[in-house]
């Protein structure tokens, strides 16, 4: 099927009428696991989605499109809008940070020349101070919270691999409210057929996405494993527990809204994941990329010794993990 048409019957597909997201012009700085999936998505749905990327992935986005490899919304050969220089796109009605953490200030940065006064800025980062340190740049104004739950990233240029049935975004106005911008972002993404929940709570949505995967990345990364295999061993799952434990004592001694036992719903999260899920860390430890680590398990650490909070559990990840924290370990 020519990529044209191919495309065409995406568009019909995910969303039998685009009326209303058309208009909605959304740039994905990264084009990752995150922004390539969500973001391919909504383009195909009929969304105005430009691609701010680099590199290999970028010319083959260019080269030949956008495709997806998921058991749940496959597509294929998808012509995008993609650049690697965001003074060319202009002024979007909303930005979406899907970088890693430490690209964060100089992607907020580069996409200066897409925001204008009335544009919406959310991060689908990880960790817990991502819209913090966009509300530092740019004032809280234009700012949402947002967390993102899927497993996936960038299989080869060009190709997001996205394992599992996972896939849900939760975006926030930062003081809670209803606003007019959340529920046309929300529209947007719901008539692309993505599982979108509009928060009056986003910070607790934060803290909890926190202790899920400075948790699921620690323990995956240190073992190099996906999940499966560690959370059918005793000791391994109760790794996986004493450090979820740990982050909700974290979060809550910083002011987090999360009952005391919730690192038994966590638990019963991570086991309907699928087997073969890894987590980003262990994926970029993989390849010889940098790691999260200092916002992930080392953000803990952090935090609980702010509080006097114990952090055994992410302690030894984070000093086991740390010499592969920028890049392959070397001699």
């Amino acid at each position: 099927m020519p990529r044209a048409q191919c495309t065409a019957s995406l568009r019909q597909r995910l969303n039998g009428s685009v009326k209303g997201i058309k208009r909605m012009r959304i740039a994905m700085v990264g084009a990752g696991g995150v922004g390539g999936y969500f973001g391919g998505l909504l383009a195909a749905a009929g969304a105005d989605v430009t691609f701010v990327a680099r590199g290999a992935h970028l010319a083959a986005l260019r080269r030949d499109g956008l495709s997806i490899e998921s058991p749940v919304r496959p597509i294929a050969g998808l012509e995008v809008q993609a650049t690697d220089d965001p003074s060319t796109v202009g002024i979007v009605d909303q930005v979406v940070i899907a970088v890693k953490l430490w690209d964060l200030e100089a992607a907020a940065e580069a996409a200066r020349p897409m925001i204008g006064p009335d544009t919406a800025i959310v991060s689908f980062q990880n960790g817990v101070d991502a819209a913090d340190r966009l509300a530092a740049i740019y004032g809280a104004g234009p700012v949402l919270g947002g967390v993102c739950h899927i497993g996936a990233s960038i299989g080869r240029p060009g190709v997001i691999a996205h394992v599992g049935k996972m896939a849900k975004l939760t975006v926030g106005e930062l003081d809670g409210r209803p606003s007019v911008r959340l529920q046309r972002f929300a529209d947007a993404c719901t008539a692309a057929g993505i599982e979108f929940h509009a928060s009056g709570n986003v910070h607790r949505a934060i803290w909890e996405k926190f202790v899920f995967l400075s948790a699921f990345s620690g323990i995956t990364a240190l073992a190099r494993s996906p999940i499966g295999p560690l959370r059918a061993v005793p000791g391994a799952r109760a790794a996986l527990y004493a450090a979820m434990a740990e982050g909700v004592a974290v979060a809550r001694a910083h002011g987090g809204d999360l009952p005391p036992d919730h690192a038994d719903k966590v638990i019963t999260f991570i086991d309907g994941l699928a087997p073969a899920m890894k987590s980003s860390m262990l994926h970029d430890l993989e390849r010889g990329a940098r790691l999260e680590l200092p916002w992930l398990s080392g953000a803990v650490v952090r935090l609980g010794a702010e509080k006097g909070v114990p952090t055994p559990t992410h302690s030894l990840v984070s000093a086991l993990l740390t010499p592969y924290a920028d890049g392959p370990l070397t001699a």
